[in-house]
Formats: structure tokens, sequence, C-alpha cells
């Protein structure tokens, strides 16, 4: 069991060096690992909530934050993040789903990985309603597989170019961490799921340590933009070998 908490270590480092929580690989993991299903969105997003908490304080407290560009994706993910969080799903089905979560975020993340260091872009303003739709549509996601969803919209808003890096970066974490208290919110109205992830404590401890490297790698030694590439072959690899499981 030892091989878990190290990858779960290094999966904790790898994303928050680019302001991510790891939720999606947190998940393939322990279903490779067969941990009882049930309780696997719970050990995630709670990894989440550890892991994204330093960078988000960071973020702020560097001057990152940019409300104009997060609060309408929160508007529309959190009700959505806790209704999904509530939602009963079957085992094969979930697989499928965090498979194509995984997948689509690695593409995403390996095809904008070079803007994260691009201080240059020419930024478009992007309407609060389209906001709303994206928000409330990874938040549902996020909920039903226990994700944070920053995976998803970090690209997506480099490919809109809706801000400069640093903000949205800053943007993700955050949403990341609000998100994942509404998804856990909601996978927690569900019975005997609490009492089940006692016994993984150990995992919460281990993405705090690698949190605080990955955040200080980001803050301090590597640019952004090759972190992000490392971090997308990560998720593609896991997201292929998931895929084989599922097979």
């Amino acid at each position: 069991m030892i091989i878990l908490p190290i990858l779960f270590f290094i999966t904790s480092i790898l994303y928050s060096s680019v302001g991510f929580g790891g939720g999606s690989t947190y998940l393939a993991l322990l279903l490779i690992w067969d941990i009882p299903y049930f309780i696997l969105p719970v050990i995630a997003l709670g990894c989440n909530i550890i892991v994204v908490s330093g960078n988000s304080f960071n973020y702020i407290r560097a001057g990152h934050l940019n409300l104009k560009l997060l609060v309408p994706y929160l508007i529309g993910s959190i009700p959505m993040a806790f209704f999904g969080g509530t939602l009963e799903i079957e085992k094969n089905f979930f697989e499928i789903i965090l498979f194509i979560v995984l997948f689509t975020s690695g593409v995403l993340l390996l095809f904008n990985f070079g803007s994260y260091d691009d201080n240059k872009l020419k930024l478009n303003k992007i309407n609060n309603i389209f906001s709303l739709v994206i928000g409330g549509s990874i938040g549902f996601v996020s909920g039903i597989v226990g994700i944070g969803g920053g995976i998803f919209l970090s690209p997506i808003l480099f490919l809109l170019k809706a801000g400069i890096p640093k903000h949205i970066v800053a943007t993700s974490s955050l949403f990341i961490l609000i998100n994942s208290i509404s998804g856990i919110s909601g996978q927690l109205t569900k019975t005997n799921v609490l009492i089940n992830i006692l016994e993984y404590w150990y995992l919460l401890l281990i993405v705090f340590i690698g949190g605080q490297i990955g955040n200080f790698l980001n803050l301090k030694v590597l640019p952004t933009r090759f972190l992000a590439l490392i971090t997308s072959c990560l998720v593609i690899f896991v997201a292929i070998r998931m895929g084989l499981k599922i097979i």
C-alpha cells in the first residue's frame, strides 16, 4: 500500500505547481487500487481542498485574484456541484465519465501549456451568461465525479483569452477550492461515507506536504509552462492506464 501514498505525493506536487488540486488523478489511482467505490469522491475532494487551500492563499497574497473573472463561474458552479454530488451513479458509468474527464483535460492542458507564461495575450471580454453556463456545466460534472473542475476551467479560460496567466491560475485554484467544498457537501449527504474514509487519513497528510512543495516550485523554482507540460503528460498517462483497466 506504500505505492499509493507515493503516487498521491507526486500527483499533489505536480498539480499544485500549476494551481490544480489533482482530484481527477486521485480518483483514477483509487480506482486502480480498488478502494471502495462509494468513498472515492470524498477522498479526492478532501485532498483537493487541502492542496488548493495553500495555493489560493498564496495567489491572493500575491495579488493575483481577479474577482470579476472568478465570480460568474462560481455562481454557476456552486449549486450544480452540490447537486451533482448528491447523485448516485453506477461504478461502470462512473469509470467511463472519469476516463473521459481525465483524457479530455490532459489533452486540453497539453495544447495550452505554452500559455502559462505568456503575459502578452490579447484579452477578450466574456459574456456573464456564457460564464454561468460554463461554470454550471463544469460544476455538475465535477460534483458527480468528485473533482474540483479547475483542470477544465483553466484550459477553457486560456482558449477564450479571458485573463492573464496569473489571474487564470488564481481563478482556477479558488474555483477548485470552493467547488470542492460544494461537491463534498453533496457527497456527504449519502449514507456511511464519512465513517469509511477515516482509515485513509494519511492520504490527506501526504497531499498537504506535496501541495506545499508544488506551490514552492511554482513560485520560486521552475517555469509554470514546464510544470504544466509535465502535469498534462501525467494526466494523459493515468487516463490511458485507467482506460486499459476499463477495457
